[in-house]
């Protein structure tokens, strides 16, 4: 399913694509999303509107580090879901590796319901465990399956698996835990039964197996997904209502209910914008009046679509419980639809700060139209990919997920906008902070003709632990707390209708933080006592005063830098082992696992990314090209002191020599 050159390329996939396949009577709707961890954003937009998901994993590799970020997406969104062992035909796969890893990595509950039927080159078909048949698949594309009994060398592991099975549900399900305890056989329908009310209640995952290259094993995944994972029927999804305050609703999925529709991907098409949308009630017709919730505004909708990767098939409407895509709608993603009786808005989904940032430049003055074109289209599309203006260099910074998510845009600029581009040295999105109190006593003060400016406030700033959280609704989950304004002023020294200018100027100063520009994290205000003079005092003189407070302060507290630290997989052949610990030891890394799996070495460690920046051509030249890493970002740490010094000096320079090239251009 992927379409674009890069995609096949590259061999990965970079944008999602959509598509839909009538199997027994059922018509399932089907997203791929890419498995590479810097189009996290492909995976999320998906989650947040499908029913049930199908968690791959590679037979050979088994859980990598891409497979535990999508493993907590999916519980982010309490998403029902199935897992696909896939590759079963290659060299080196084993399945009962992958499922060890998916229990002891991911810490889910969840049992084979097949075996393969022969592994590697010998791969020809699965045994279903639950119904004790073989099946094995012929023809070029493994149309032709074929339903015969098990082979009798094969039988005790088929049975053991199964008790396996029926073991595992019964820690889950109630109905076959009293079947086990009484002694009884559990039929095929009951067991199916069983599987059906654990995935739905996400207690139980069932795994499955094959080789989606020739197609085995894929019909039998199919038949899993509509008897083990919900229809849209059986999903509650609520929105709240903006005619009352917000309030939660839960949405029907009934084709004769007025209409709510969610933007969820942006494209853009030969033919215009194209909106992929999930329509969670009601029904969506071509050639119809829709009202736009979050920009309050009517449009009308002149082309309606079903997706198949790059092909489109017109239709005419689309009924609750489906997914379409939209033509000629300008909005963003994210953005609900109605047929304008109600105000129904459905939650947003979670996009990931960004973790490295480019600043790029088109080579040829006259590409700046395109060039701002290019830059608004991929915003549009990606909320992961943001662009701003360094105040200070004037230089336009791109930022997203990672290394390959910005190379790719900027091979799509060229490419799509023959908009070849200077491209300055990455980035790293830094974070400053303190590391312990600093206290602050200041009074600004300022006299000029007429009423002055007088504000007096004290207090002190304090770190903000890495384990406080916040809630923001009891249905989320805990978020790191960040930042923290506290009023603790006891009396009127500080009249009340003056502390919002005194919250509003230490927001002001978490943007841009004096160490090196960045923004600030992890540091808590208290406002404990101040004064004010009954003329001269306002809520500008306030907000300056807390400008003041707050950079004496965070001088005084020790200040340091929080770096973003990745979680690294490295794998190549066991002799490259020293290699790979070497690499990683010059990066100031820390290896936490490694293991030996046959022929193949896999390293896990903790790198700050500052330091990954050139790291797969190293990786390339010490394993003879044999060697591959993925790597997540985990959480932002303290810079060490040795390191923290020069990123400074760093910062100095480039502003010195900023300052001196616009002093010159003045000149």
């Amino acid at each position: 399913m992927d379409s674009l050159d890069l995609e096949r390329e590259k061999g990965i996939t970079i944008k999602s694509a959509a598509t839909h396949v009538g199997w027994k009577g059922n018509m399932i709707n089907i997203i791929d999303t890419p498995g590479h961890v810097d189009f996290t954003i492909e995976v999320e937009r998906s989650l947040h509107v499908l029913d049930g998901a199908i968690l791959v994993v590679c037979g050979v590799s088994g859980v990598q580090s891409q497979t535990m970020t999508v493993d907590r997406q999916m519980k982010r969104y309490g998403v029902p879901r199935i897992i696909f062992i896939n590759k079963l035909d290659r060299l080196g796969a084993d399945p009962w590796k992958a499922l060890r890893g998916l229990k002891g990595k991911l810490g889910i509950t969840c049992a084979a319901v097949q075996i393969p039927l022969g592994i590697q080159q010998g791969h020809s078909g699965v045994i279903d465990i639950i119904t004790r048949e073989t099946c094995t698949y012929e023809g070029e594309n493994g149309e032709e399956v074929e339903i015969s009994e098990i082979p009798e060398r094969l039988a005790p592991m088929v049975e053991e698996k199964r008790q396996q099975l029926i073991e595992t549900l019964a820690d889950v399900d109630d109905e076959i835990a009293m079947k086990v305890l009484e002694g009884e056989e559990t039929t095929v329908e009951e067991i199916k039964n069983a599987i059906r009310r654990a995935t739905l209640a996400k207690k139980f995952i069932p795994v499955f197996m094959g080789s989606a290259f020739k197609n085995k094993g894929v019909q039998n995944l199919l038949d899993g997904v509509i008897d083990y994972l919900p229809s849209p029927l059986e999903r509650e999804v609520y929105a709240f209502d903006k005619s009352k305050d917000g309030e939660k609703v839960q949405l029907q999925v009934d084709h004769k209910l007025p209409l709510v529709a969610y933007a969820f991907k942006i494209d853009e098409h030969k033919f215009g914008q194209l909106t992929w949308l999930r329509i969670y009630q009601g029904t969506l017709r071509k050639g119809t009046n829709i009202f736009n919730v979050n920009l309050n505004i009517p449009t009308k909708v002149p082309r309606l679509a079903r997706m198949h990767a790059a092909d489109l098939e017109d239709i005419t409407d689309i009924r609750a419980g489906d997914i379409c895509a939209m033509f000629g709608v300008d909005c963003a993603s994210g953005e609900t639809f109605t047929d304008g009786t109600l105000k129904y808005q459905m939650t947003p989904m979670h996009i990931p700060d960004p973790v490295i940032s480019l600043s790029v430049e088109p080579k040829a003055k006259t590409q700046v139209q395109n060039f701002t074109r290019a830059l608004k289209r991929f915003q549009r599309e990606d909320p992961t990919f943001r662009v701003s203006k360094d105040a200070e260099t004037n230089e336009t910074i791109i930022s997203g997920m990672g290394e390959l998510h910005l190379e790719i845009y900027v091979e799509r600029m060229r490419r799509e906008y023959d908009l070849p581009l200077n491209v300055g040295k990455p980035r790293v999105n830094y974070r400053e902070t303190i590391t312990r109190d600093g206290k602050f006593d200041y009074t600004h003060k300022r006299q000029t003709g007429g009423a002055g400016q007088y504000a007096k406030i004290v207090g002190r700033l304090e770190p903000i632990e890495e384990e406080e959280t916040t809630t923001p609704n009891d249905d989320e989950e805990p978020k790191p707390l960040l930042s923290e304004f506290v009023n603790s002023v006891v009396g009127n020294n500080i009249p009340p209708n003056y502390i919002p200018a005194i919250e509003k100027g230490y927001q002001d100063c978490l943007d841009k933080g004096p160490l090196i520009g960045h923004p600030i994290e992890r540091v808590r205000m208290i406002v404990l006592d101040g004064a004010y003079h009954a003329v001269d005092s306002s809520e500008y003189a306030f907000r300056l005063c807390s400008h003041g407070a707050f950079k004496e302060a965070f001088m005084k507290a020790n200040p340091g830098l929080l770096e973003p630290i990745m979680d690294v997989e490295i794998t190549a052949p066991n002799e490259y082992q020293p290699s790979i610990v070497t690499l990683i030891n010059k990066r100031r890394g820390q290896i936490l696992n490694s293991t030996i799996e046959g022929t193949v070495v896999r390293v896990e460690a903790e790198v700050p990314l500052a330091l990954m920046f050139g790291y797969s051509t190293d990786l390339r030249s010490a394993t003879e090209g044999k060697g591959e890493f993925s790597m997540t970002y985990k959480k932002h740490y303290l810079v060490p002191k040795d390191r923290l010094d020069g990123i400074i000096e760093d910062y100095k320079r480039k502003a010195e020599r900023e300052a001196k090239r616009e002093a010159k251009e003045k000149w």
